[in-house]
């Protein structure tokens, strides 16, 4: 799909007549290797499902101190530019889902990988996917939500509205990510100790979790408030794009701050094999909020309208953690009641 309509993928995603050759050129060779990555991050689940954190994090870390290296010898040594980008990228890909194999196929692994596995169990594969459902649609709809951001920037702003758009969405990154990881950590203890009918342990693991996600979230948001432009700067060099990044990511990153509270909410209720209210939480920021309020902002603050358009992430994510909050209260305690009652 990627190689036959890429052209189509890449307008569609913000893409103008001045860079969409670049895009193209670079997709026809990453497309090639993305089954490296969709490899490295499904089997990676299993090798830190059995406690091997340090060998998980390994897997991550050989793709990417590859491609740091890899990335300058192709694109400036071999003068293969953006097709050299794309070439470290999937030679890192593929070298990270060489790791993760061997490992697997290896005597150190608990779960061998065997070809009874293959077979699928309606028992066990759905129940699998109803909880993956909600991490499917957080990351599915950032798709969708950057074709809706990058074809009203460039309505209303132009290509340096779109390329600040790309260093907005990486900045954010910073944000998701790590509060992702502390979110997983946190989740098999959450789900050990409610399968083991203990509810302090369920709260206590709660409240760590939430301490430190918004503590982290807290202390980057104050770090992008005050120097805006060392964020910026990470990702260009340009004068009119950098300082015109660094007024968008105050206005993107305005409510960053509570992204803690959605993400502890959100992973616990995977944890506590609430599938229901993970995809609700999951659907209400992104789809009924967000991306309705990329499209209405412009029409309100018409004055403004390519701030509009940033302005739609904070007030999404406001609406988004206040419903989150409210629905996690009534869930949790129903939660901890059903251990307490034995049921």
């Amino acid at each position: 799909v990627l190689l036959i309509w890429n052209r189509d993928f890449l307008l569609a995603f913000g893409a103008s007549e001045n860079t969409i050759e670049y895009g193209v050129a670079y997709m026809n060779i990453y497309a090639i290797g993305t089954i490296f990555v969709q490899m490295t991050l499904g089997m990676n689940a299993f090798i830190t499902a059995q406690g091997f954190a340090r060998t998980g994090m390994l897997s991550v870390l050989i793709g990417a101190v590859a491609n740091i290296i890899l990335d300058p010898i192709f694109i400036f040594g071999f003068h293969m530019g953006v097709e050299g980008a794309a070439l470290a990228t999937i030679i890192s890909q593929g070298m990270s889902c060489v790791w993760v194999l061997t490992f697997l196929f290896g005597k150190k692994t608990i779960l061998k990988i065997r070809p009874g596995y293959f077979a699928l169990q309606p028992a066990i594969f759905l129940p699998s996917l109803a909880l993956g459902f909600s991490t499917f649609i957080m990351q599915a709809s950032e798709s969708v939500i950057s074709v809706c951001f990058n074809s009203s920037l460039l309505k209303y702003g132009g290509d340096v509205a779109v390329g600040a758009m790309t260093i907005l969405t990486s900045v954010m990154q910073f944000a998701m990510l790590p509060l992702q990881g502390l979110g997983q950590g946190a989740q098999p203890i959450i789900s050990y100790n409610y399968g083991a009918r203990n509810p302090g342990r369920v709260k206590d693991a709660f409240k760590l979790l939430l301490k430190s996600s918004l503590c982290y979230s807290v202390a980057l948001w104050l770090l992008v408030m005050i120097f805006p432009h060392a964020f910026a700067a990470m990702f260009t060099s340009d004068s009119q794009l950098l300082d015109f990044t660094a007024g968008a990511l105050r206005i993107y990153m305005g409510c960053m701050f509570l992204f803690g509270i959605q993400v502890a909410c959100q992973m616990t209720f995977t944890a506590l094999g609430n599938a229901k209210a993970s995809i609700v939480v999951a659907v209400m920021r992104k789809f009924v909020l967000l991306i309705p309020l990329i499209y209405l902002m412009p029409l309100i603050f018409s004055q403004n309208q390519t701030t509009a358009v940033y302005m739609a992430e904070p007030v999404a994510d406001f609406l988004a953690v206040s419903f989150t909050a409210v629905l996690f209260t009534f869930q949790f305690q129903k939660a901890l009641k059903r251990i307490d009652a034995g049921g």
